[in-house]
């Protein structure tokens, strides 16, 4: 059996539920991911695929 996990569908699970048992931290998932994805896109590193 061959399982295939992926990066960024496994970030998001984790970062729901922690928003569900934490809502403030809703705030802080959403401004990490807008700077990571901003600082990916100058950089282009967009080529790479997690």
């Amino acid at each position: 059996m061959n399982i295939h996990l992926s990066l960024g569908p496994l970030v998001s699970l984790i970062a729901g539920i922690l928003i569900l048992i934490m809502p403030r931290l809703l705030n802080f998932i959403v401004a990490i991911y807008l700077i990571v994805i901003g600082l990916i896109g100058l950089f282009g590193m967009g080529s790479m695929h997690f």
